[in-house]
């Protein structure tokens, strides 16, 4: 007999699906820091204009939209064990992605709540993920993505916050937020009258890697039922240890919508307590995207 998430884990001995909830400073302070020392490295030999430097742009840009990763571990908490590090983090990695932290977390939470629900799943406020290869190439430009975290953005700063998912009490954050984050673009923009650095070491590299972005996170949901079942709604992709450490094992990602108080260097033995329960994988992301377009 088929089995949901809730009966899975519930399956799980008590102390197993605890131990598995262990939040850890230092596993997560050493990804930041290989994470972050890559960016770091990156950065350098760009603003430095080594070698054919022009081609790290595309490096640069798929280690810092990933951070996209890092920012959706931070709105569960669980990235590091002490709560104000997830909040910092959080915070700090909104910016290169134009992505408000605490916007993002309560319309992450909606999502967790409601996911693939076509009438109630946040990220499918828009419309259905594409279904043809225009909409397709659309989305993976990321058009949709930048232009709808502008509007964001500016509705949170000077228009009206009325999203079902966005508690009122913390209306006020969010406004602060958005408006923190406006002015510290506008400093960008007046920078670049000074120095083109802030457009070679993030503007470019971020239209670039955003495609890449866009790709993995198809994969999540994409062609996935509309049920409550964690196990069926979300998608788990094999894939190499780079790509799992770069999206800070997201990749788990049937494991991580089941039991979402896993953090990140848990996911891999989740994935193994449950492995055999999954109902929707894909043996890699090739693979997921050679299905896909099947399907138009």
């Amino acid at each position: 007999m088929s089995q949901d998430h809730r009966s899975v884990l519930a399956a799980l001995p008590e102390e197993r699906r605890s131990a598995l909830q262990d939040r850890s400073d230092r596993a997560g302070l050493l990804h930041l820091a290989s994470h972050f020392g890559a960016i770091a490295l990156s950065s350098a030999y760009i603003a430095l204009q080594g070698p054919f430097w022009g081609l790290l742009l595309p490096v640069q840009g798929v280690l810092i939209v990933f951070l996209f990763t890092l920012s959706h571990e931070c709105t569960h908490a669980t990235p590091f064990r002490t709560p104000w590090l997830n909040d910092l983090v959080g915070h700090l990695v909104a910016l290169p992605l134009m992505l408000p932290f605490t916007w993002f977390r309560y319309f992450h939470f909606a999502h967790h709540r409601f996911t693939n629900d076509p009438e109630r799943d946040p990220e499918l406020a828009e419309g259905p993920r594409p279904e043809t290869p225009v909409a397709l190439a659309l989305y993976l430009t990321g058009w949709g993505y930048w232009r709808g975290m502008t509007q964001v953005l500016w509705a949170n700063a000077f228009g009206v916050i009325d999203a079902p998912y966005l508690p009122e009490r913390r209306h006020r954050a969010m406004r602060l937020e958005a408006r923190v984050m406006l002015g510290l673009y506008a400093l960008v923009v007046l920078s670049l009258f000074a120095s083109p650095l802030a457009f070679w070491l993030w503007i470019i590299p971020v239209l670039i890697g955003q495609p890449v972005l866009r790709l993995y996170l198809l994969a999540e949901h994409g062609c996935c039922p509309p049920v409550a079942n964690m196990l069926e709604n979300s998608r788990t992709t094999f894939t190499n240890r780079l790509v799992r450490w770069l999206a800070w094992n997201m990749p788990y990602h049937a494991e991580h919508h089941s039991f979402p108080n896993v953090p990140f260097h848990q996911l891999p033995a989740l994935h193994r307590e449950i492995a055999t329960h999954l109902k929707t994988t894909s043996p890699s992301y090739r693979a997921f995207a050679r299905d896909y377009v099947k399907n138009f």
